[in-house]
């Protein structure tokens, strides 16, 4: 069977479960009786309740996989995460939340990454209609309001741009977007595929759409991307190697986890004489039972990714949680097929009790970018890419590695004149597989993925090289740079000298000032400049859980045979 083939079939069957997990959500229990567990039972959210009986009485559903999981607790209407408003009317971003992102720590960040768009623009002709600028996951808007702020001052291209699109599911986001980049008064009409509202940006149309696959993809077009701490919060699955073999065991199963231990119930072990490994896929069922011991948390000063797991205490397996981690009995549809997606997990399938994630949705997005960008598929018509890559490594050095890799989507004809970029920032490790990262944070502490379903952020880590594999598998006519640490973006787009360009403003400000400037402004002004230089600091910061050091930078641009690495990547601003 095709690879291809293969994903595909994959998509369907989280599909399928998908829509199990919404039928019974939305059915009545007529079979409930008032001894049932979970009718008897208080749990701590009603998501939680809904998703316990749609395991426990529903034919279709049973144990559910991480990703139903997750994208039940983060998108389930009315009860997720981002799809509903906090009990206190608060949002979740900021000091008063429960994460801080780099936009909301400094203006600078935003306009870095407008710069670095200008600089590809530049660099690829300076093309003077058709720019798109796309956003997924958005957030409130702060960032892409802080692009758009600093692309304005670059006539040509502000006048080139034609379209700003937004990837939001949240309703409740969405109208903060709305207020943030058009203001109240400017009209949102429903359209075919979603909302449009015109902006305070020269009028430029804002289209807000729930997955990006429902915009056209137009060769014509030159599309820039951004994805900042979008691909952490996709639906990931979790499989585990199981040596050929062993008895079963009764005993439960600890694995380690970035919030701690995760207790995984009841392992099973095949009973088969299989001679070689299984995987075998960790799914996520209720708790047996409830305890009055609360679930441990650490604090952190921002995303979850941000304390080292070192220092994290876990929740224990006796603490009040309603679901936990269980290793389903036997090879399912899941783990038979996306295991086999790449040499990278067939390569720890004969290491016993090796763990992996994979997120077949950010692979999905990521091949998305890249046929936008580069347009779809092998020119020469083959299901192999054995196109090299590029990553630049912390001593500033380029190394390019041959990837092959089986086409996961369907081959269209290539765009003409590849041209757009796309810009992924996101914490994970910089080339290795994710293992056991799923976690919560909630009020800037590390949570247990599996408390309060629905009121807690969940995450994983972002795994980088299947993001770039994904990339030049869909698109002969792109090329992939990076992941680099975002401190050194950071510094190489010049964070530090316009810092300085900001204090400096204050310091004209102070002394067109006014003569009668009194002691009050001008211990103001000292704070503000101390509050800059601290927000970079904290941007690239490298030591421990720094920013710098956990957060990545992973570039898409248009092929160029590796002769033109963009800037913020080791190369420079074409004028």
């Amino acid at each position: 069977m095709r690879c291809t083939q293969v994903l595909q079939l994959g998509r369907q069957l989280a599909w399928r479960e998908q829509r199990a997990v919404w039928r019974s959500l939305g059915c009545q229990y007529t079979r409930r009786s008032s001894t049932s567990s979970t009718a008897a039972r208080q749990w701590s959210t009603p998501l939680a309740k809904k998703l316990a009986d749609a395991i426990e009485f529903s034919q279709t559903t049973g144990p559910i996989s991480i990703a139903a999981y997750m994208r039940q607790c983060l998108t389930s209407p009315g009860d997720g995460y981002y799809t509903s408003k906090t009990n206190d009317g608060r949002d979740q971003f900021g000091q008063k939340g429960d994460f801080v992102t780099s936009p909301e720590i400094s203006q600078i960040f935003g306009e870095l990454l407008g710069i670095w768009i200008v600089a590809e623009w530049m660099a690829q002709g300076r093309k003077g209609s058709g720019v798109e600028i796309i956003e997924v996951g958005p957030g409130r808007g702060t960032l892409i309001d802080d692009i758009l702020r600093t692309v304005r001052n670059f006539k040509p291209l502000a006048s080139s741009i034609e379209s700003i699109y937004l990837v939001e599911a949240s309703q409740t986001l969405r109208e903060a977007q709305k207020k943030l980049l058009c203001g109240d008064e400017a009209p949102m009409k429903e359209i075919d595929i979603g909302y449009r509202s015109p902006s305070k940006y020269s009028n430029i149309p804002v289209t807000w759409v729930e997955d990006i696959r429902i915009l056209d993809t137009d060769p014509s077009k030159t599309p820039f991307i951004i994805a900042h701490e979008f691909f952490d919060a996709l639906p990931i699955h979790a499989f585990q190697s199981i040596a050929p073999n062993p008895q079963q065991s009764d005993t439960p199963q600890t694995i380690q986890g970035l919030s701690g231990p995760i207790e995984v119930s009841n392992p099973q072990r095949p009973t088969s004489a299989s001679q070689i490994p299984q995987w075998r896929e960790l799914v996520v069922t209720p708790t047996p039972s409830p305890s009055s011991q609360p679930v441990t948390t650490t604090t952190s000063s921002s995303r979850p990714a941000l304390a080292s797991s070192s220092t994290a205490t876990a929740a224990s397996p006796s603490t009040n949680l309603d679901f936990q981690l269980s290793l389903f009995k036997a090879s399912n549809p899941s783990s038979l097929l996306l295991p086999e997606l790449s040499p990278r997990y067939k390569a720890l399938k004969n290491k016993p009790d090796s763990v992996i994630e994979i997120s077949p949705e950010s692979h999905a997005y990521a091949a998305d970018f890249a046929r936008r960008i580069g347009g779809g598929g092998n020119r020469h018509g083959s299901t192999k890419s054995t196109k090299p890559f590029r990553s630049l490594t912390s001593k500033d050095t380029s190394s390019a590695g041959t990837s092959t890799v089986s086409h996961p989507f369907p081959i269209h004809a290539p765009k003409p004149n590849p041209s757009g970029a796309a810009l992924i920032i996101d914490y994970g490790p910089l080339n290795t597989i994710p293992t056991s990262t799923l976690r919560g944070i909630r009020a800037h502490q590390l949570v247990s993925p599996f408390s309060s379903p629905g009121r807690v952020d969940l995450s994983a880590d972002v795994d980088f090289t299947a993001l770039a594999e994904a990339a030049i598998g869909a698109s002969e006519g792109v090329e992939v740079h990076g992941p680099v640490e975002q401190w050194m973006w950071l510094e190489r787009m010049g964070i530090r000298e316009r810092a300085e360009m900001l204090i400096r403003g204050l310091e004209k400000g102070r002394e067109k000032g006014e003569a009668a400037q009194g002691e009050g402004e001008g211990v103001e002004r000292k704070e503000e400049r101390e509050r800059i230089r601290k927000a970079v600091d904290r941007l690239v910061e490298r030591g421990g859980g720094g920013m710098g050091k956990l957060y990545k930078v992973l570039a898409i641009v248009p092929e160029n045979g590796g002769k033109r690495p963009p800037v913020g990547f080791g190369g420079g601003v074409q004028i």
